[in-house]
């Protein structure tokens, strides 16, 4: 019964996000604004009502097994329909201590020695998967006309801090080790992730270039997090969401980080990394409404003062995983292509 009141829920808010432009103020309500005053996308606003008004459980009011069922159903109701043409194989990469599933999306039109994304799901550390990232890999494949390398890394609690910064760079050396068998440019390798995945990413590619060993040739981070402290502004102006709030991002780090953890440690924060010369160039993304905003834009602040080239957007109306909402948020599936399309230029020319 669950599974079919479920798939109602998710018929109802698709329809409604997809009523007229006036009908979907209407029912969104007054615009919340940021502290810039821009007021938040009005589809994005009414997604966070009729979330609001659905009554689920919060994912720290339950396990962690039951957090992630939720998670995956809520990107199958937001998510956009995925390119057809792309060709997806599974794969096992290195991680740190085992072979970690991964999964290879090629695009329709295919080339020798194609350049590729090593993709990080996000998801607190705690949830996510390749599943629930399927649709959004296969467009990032299609539409840069790349390979990219979707990779389960270890999540907590099962595997707590290390252990996804770690898988990270074990299969990012594996997959430019196994380039020419994946038919990839092992020089044009590129990582990114959103949230979570950005912070595994962005991880990544401090350790590849202080550990020695091949580095990524461009990183592509979607509103990463980079400070666990949480100590910046936005934190306390988003502490109620929408859709990523304090508790969560509680519970999140609860997860992943143990009581002993330093939060500073740039393996878990990379904004506090000693030096961020010589890094990758780097697209950055933050949303206006999310928690993780002021976080972002100070990672591009500190690359950018490194003489990292950076392009960073910063998406004023936009909130916490809007990326892997552009199936009910016309706005975001723009931000999202554009986003893709830097990505192309950046490996192919």
């Amino acid at each position: 019964m669950s599974r079919a009141i479920d798939r109602f829920q998710a018929r109802v808010v698709r329809s409604l996000m997809r009523a007229p432009e006036a009908v979907v103020r209407r029912l969104g309500g007054a615009p919340s604004r940021n502290i810039y005053g821009a007021a938040l996308d009005p589809h994005a606003q009414l997604l966070a009502r009729l979330q609001g008004g659905a009554a689920r459980p919060g994912y720290y009011e339950g396990t962690a097994a039951r957090a992630r069922r939720e998670f995956k159903l809520g990107f199958s109701v937001v998510e956009a329909p995925p390119p057809a043409g792309v060709t997806r194989t599974e794969r096992y990469v290195d991680g740190a201590v085992s072979a970690r599933r991964a999964f290879v999306y090629t695009p329709s039109a295919t080339r020798p020695a194609m350049p590729a994304l090593i993709y990080f799901h996000g998801g607190g550390f705690v949830v996510g998967d390749l599943d629930a990232y399927d649709a959004g890999c296969r467009a990032v494949a299609e539409e840069a006309g790349i390979a990219v390398i979707s990779v389960d890394y270890r999540l907590a609690p099962e595997h707590r801090f290390p252990a996804a910064v770690d898988d990270g760079l074990a299969a990012f050396r594996w997959v430019v080790a196994h380039a020419t068998e994946l038919g990839l440019d092992p020089k044009r390798i590129a990582v990114g992730g959103d949230s979570a995945g950005g912070n595994v990413a962005a991880v990544t590619c401090l350790r590849a270039r202080d550990e020695g060993g091949p580095r990524p040739y461009f990183q592509w981070l979607i509103y990463p997090a980079t400070d666990m402290t949480r100590a910046l502004p936005s934190h306390r102006e988003h502490a109620a969401g929408p859709f990523l709030d304090a508790p969560t991002i509680d519970w999140f780090l609860d997860n992943y980080l143990a009581p002993t953890d330093d939060r500073r440690d740039p393996n878990a924060s990379p904004l506090f990394a000693a030096s961020h010369a010589d890094l990758p160039p780097t697209y950055l993304v933050v949303a206006g409404f999310d928690p993780l905003r002021d976080e972002g834009l100070a990672y591009a602040e500190k690359l950018r003062a490194a003489a990292v080239p950076v392009t960073l957007v910063h998406a004023m109306t936009m909130v916490h995983g809007f990326i892997s909402m552009c199936g009910v948020i016309p706005a975001a599936l723009a931000i999202r292509t554009n986003a893709i399309e830097v990505l192309r230029r950046a490996l192919h020319e």
